[in-house]
C-alpha cells in the first residue's frame, strides 16, 4: 500500500506521535525511519507532477513539497529558483502499486541534505537506506531496482544553480505538453505556476509568464523530444554546471531557449567522434540516440538512476531526429 494510502488509513497520527522532532527541526543526520521525519505532519503540503517526468525504469511516482510557514520561493531568476531554508521535498517510487522507496531532500542553514527510505515488502514501514545505496524490488526478470547512494543524489542534484530539478517554471507550466513521454495527469490538488503565485508561495516570477505560460518552442514532436532531454539529461548537460566544458546544453532555459538545438543538432560528438550528437534525418547515426539505447556503464545515458532502456522515449527521439531537415555540420 502506498504511503499516501497508509496515511488515509489512519497513520497520520502515528507519524505525529513518533516524530523525533518538529517538521522544521530535522537533524542533519537523517532519522532512521520515514515516520520519524514527520514529513506527513507538515501543514500546507503541496503535491505536484512535472510535465516532463524523469524516466526511472517505469516507476510510478508521487511527489510532495513543503515550505516553512509564511515563506516563499524566489523565482526572480526564472531558471534557478531559490528555495527558503526549511524547504522539504519528497518523492515516492512504486512498481505495480507497491512502494519501493521514498527519496527526500531538505534545506537547512548549512545546505541541502538527501536521504532515501526503503519500504518493507508489506508497505507498512520505510527505513533509512545505507548511504552507499541498496538493491530493492525486482523491476524486470533478473533486474532489481537500485536505491541511489547519497553521492548519487548529490551528483544529479548539485550540477546546476539549484538542486531542485522537477519543480520549476517549465515543469509546472499550466501549458502542459500533451505529447510528453510518460506524461502524468496532475493530482486533483496539485499545484502549478498560477496556483503558487495565487497562494503567495512564489514571488518574483516575471508577470509575462503568467500571461503566456512558458513552453518549449517547436512543432509537437520536437517540443516533446526537447522536453524529455531537458528532464532526463539537462540536470548535468547545462551551460553552468561541472560538465559545461562538454559544450552540450540540453537543459531548457525559459529565459533564453534554444540551447539544445544550437549545441546538439549537427554538432560533433566528443565522446564518439567523428559522429554527430544528433545527425539530422539519421537517428541510427546519432550519438544521443545510441547512448539512450545503451545500458552498459561506459555508454549509457543517463549514467545513473536507470537500468532499463526507455523504449517509448527512444522511439520518440528517433522520430524527431528523422524528421529534422538535413543540416550541414557546423565548422
Amino acid at each position: 500500500m502506498a504511503a499516501a494510502a497508509l496515511l488515509s488509513a489512519g497513520l497520520a497520527g502515528a507519524f505525529a506521535t513518533h516524530a523525533l522532532r518538529g517538521p522544521r527541526d530535522l537533524p542533519e543526520t537523517p532519522p532512521a525511519t520515514l515516520r520519524e521525519t514527520g514529513l506527513f505532519t507538515d501543514a500546507g503540503i503541496m503535491t505536484f507532477a512535472p510535465q516532463y517526468p524523469l524516466w526511472s525504469d517505469g516507476a510510478s511516482k508521487r511527489r510532495w513539497i513543503s515550505l516553512p510557514e509564511g515563506a516563499s520561493i524566489d523565482a526572480s531568476e526564472v531558471d534557478a529558483w531559490q528555495f527558503p531554508v526549511g524547504t522539504r521535498l519528497w518523492k515516492e517510487f512504486s512498481w505495480k502499486g507497491v512502494p519501493a522507496e521514498t527519496r527526500t531532500m531538505f534545506r537547512t542553514a548549512s545546505g541541502w541534505h538527501y536521504a532515501t527510505y526503503v519500504w518493507s515488502a508489506d508497505g507498512t514501514t520505510a527505513t533509512l537506506a545505507p548511504a552507499t545505496g541498496a538493491a530493492s524490488v525486482e523491476i524486470a526478470p533478473g533486474v532489481r531496482h537500485r536505491i541511489p547512494s547519497q553521492a548519487d543524489c548529490r551528483a544529479c542534484h548539485a550540477s546546476g544553480p539549484t538542486p531542485v530539478l522537477g519543480f520549476s517554471a517549465i515543469q509546472l507550466s499550466p501549458d502542459r505538453d500533451p505529447n510528453a513521454v510518460h506524461r502524468e495527469t496532475p493530482p486533483a490538488d496539485g499545484v502549478d505556476l498560477e496556483d503558487l503565485v495565487a497562494a503567495g508561495k512564489l514571488r518574483g516570477l516575471p508577470p509575462e509568464l503568467l500571461e503566456t505560460p512558458p513552453r518549449i518552442p517547436g512543432p509537437p514532436v520536437e517540443r516533446a523530444a526537447l522536453g524529455y532531454l531537458h528532464a532526463n539529461c539537462g540536470g548535468c548537460h547545462r551551460g553552468d554546471g561541472p560538465i559545461s566544458t562538454v559544450g552540450m546544453e540540453l537543459a531548457h532555459s525559459v529565459a533564453s531557449p534554444g540551447a539544445a538545438r544550437r549545441t546538439a543538432v549537427a554538432q560533433p560528438s566528443r565522446f564518439m567522434a567523428p559522429r554527430l550528437r544528433i545527425a539530422p534525418g539519421a537517428h541510427a547515426d546519432s550519438v544521443i540516440y545510441a547512448r539512450m539505447s545503451a545500458r552498459t556503464p561506459v555508454e549509457q545515458m543517463p549514467p545513473l538512476g536507470t537500468q532499463l532502456v526507455d523504449e517509448e522515449a527512444t522511439r520518440m527521439i528517433a522520430t524527431w531526429i528523422d524528421q529534422l531537415a538535413k543540416e550541414k555540420r557546423k565548422p
